[in-house]
């Protein structure tokens, strides 16, 4: 393990199917006004809205709706949470839904007291809050984002073209409670589930490529990465198998809560490529990760060539007797392309409606990270993005 590295985490987790009573030990900590968020509405078909509202009824609690949280939170969306939360004083932001409701909900959280433009001051100059952040509640219904247990808030500006993460570095604006209830993630269609998958798989993957020493994180994303592959097929035969489910939810949580990235340096390369084409198309995020993923690892193979022939054998099992390091680690992305195409994934950003004149506008909307193998120029980003076109 490297450097010198602080690890706090305060969200508190409760897990399992019968998770959501302990809704009921956490509300009377919080005042009576609540804002309840939450997206399109699935929520209400599928019935876990009423358990909640009768939950936070029963607990004497004035409910202030904020519904139609879309997958990729707009600057727009965050300024309406936050003249809710303004209006009605509320005292506890309880989201019910997947990680853009909960991204969005601590974008709300650090703005309700703030008077400065919060995409200003959080998305462009990344400033820390200097105002008290209003405390957030998570009931998780989607798993992928991992935003039920970290700091972290990305919201998407259409006229500028600009999707925007902002890992805030206190945990006071993790959320202070997080509910996870494997069964509540059943309902979701097939592509929301395998792109959930697949963010949770990127996520180690940014962590796992950087850094040469011997880690203890990286052993640990290594079980983690062999969990989730085992499990996805289990999930993608049967989505209601509880045992894939629930581990699927856990290695998500597990996968971005900061833990695996301690004494690393992380890259984080294909999420600014993702998210780049997500402000343009508005594309599902894990599909973005998945259309830029390959040519990005292929890529920069060479510059890590070591830590992808590890990821080939320890995570894919690559047989390495008469290979050289190099083709161990190409066998290894080649297994990782298998499963993704067993999951039925997007694989190239055509089918994300990314067409060649866009390129210009993507490369100057990705922003450069220099945490991994190889720091990317502008020439090498719009080679990376014509090369995930087909």
């Amino acid at each position: 393990m490297l450097g010198n590295f602080e690890f706090a985490n305060k969200t508190k987790l409760y897990f399992g199917e019968n998770s959501l009573e302990f809704l009921n030990q956490e509300l009377p900590k919080y005042g009576k006004n609540v804002q309840l968020i939450y997206g399109s509405g699935s929520i209400k078909r599928n019935g876990i809205y009423d358990k909640v509202v009768e939950i936070l009824k029963s607990n004497g609690k004035e409910i202030f709706e904020d519904g139609g949280v879309m997958p990729n939170p707009t600057v727009e969306k965050l300024y309406e949470g936050i003249e809710i939360a303004r209006k009605n004083h509320v005292d506890l932001l309880l989201c019910v839904g997947g990680g853009s409701c909960c991204d969005y909900a601590k974008a709300v959280s650090v703005s309700v007291h703030c008077t400065e433009d919060p995409w200003e001051k959080y998305f462009l100059k990344f400033e820390e809050p200097d105002c008290e952040p209003v405390p957030v509640g998570c009931v998780l219904t989607m798993v992928g984002t991992g935003s039920e247990m970290n700091a972290g808030s990305v919201i998407t500006n259409h006229q500028t073209k600009q999707k925007i993460g902002h890992v805030f570095a206190s945990e006071e604006i993790m959320p202070k409670f997080s509910i996870l209830n494997p069964v509540f993630t059943y309902t979701l269609p097939k592509n929301q589930m395998v792109a959930g998958i697949y963010d949770i798989f990127n996520h180690i993957c940014e962590q796992y490529f950087s850094g040469e020493d011997d880690n203890t994180s990286d052993y640990i994303s290594e079980g983690l990465m062999k969990s989730l592959i085992h499990s996805s097929r289990i999930a993608l035969e049967n989505p209601t198998d509880y045992e894939a489910r629930s581990n699927i939810m856990w290695t998500a949580t597990w996968a971005l809560n900061t833990l695996i990235a301690k004494g690393k340096s992380t890259d984080w390369m294909v999420h600014m490529l993702g998210q780049a084409v997500g402000a343009y198309t508005d594309a599902t995020h894990g599909m973005t990760l998945a259309a830029v993923s390959l040519p990005y690892y292929k890529y920069i193979l060479p510059y890590g060539l070591q830590k992808f022939k590890r990821f080939a054998e320890e995570v894919w099992n690559i047989d390495s007797s008469g290979k050289t390091a190099e083709q161990i680690a190409l066998a290894g992305l080649d297994a990782m392309e298998d499963w993704m195409r067993e999951l039925g994934l997007v694989m190239n950003l055509t089918e994300l409606g990314v067409t060649e004149d866009m390129l210009e506008g993507l490369t100057k909307s990705t922003p450069v990270m220099t945490g991994g193998y190889k720091v990317l120029s502008a020439e090498e980003i719009t080679n990376i993005f014509r090369a995930s076109l087909h």
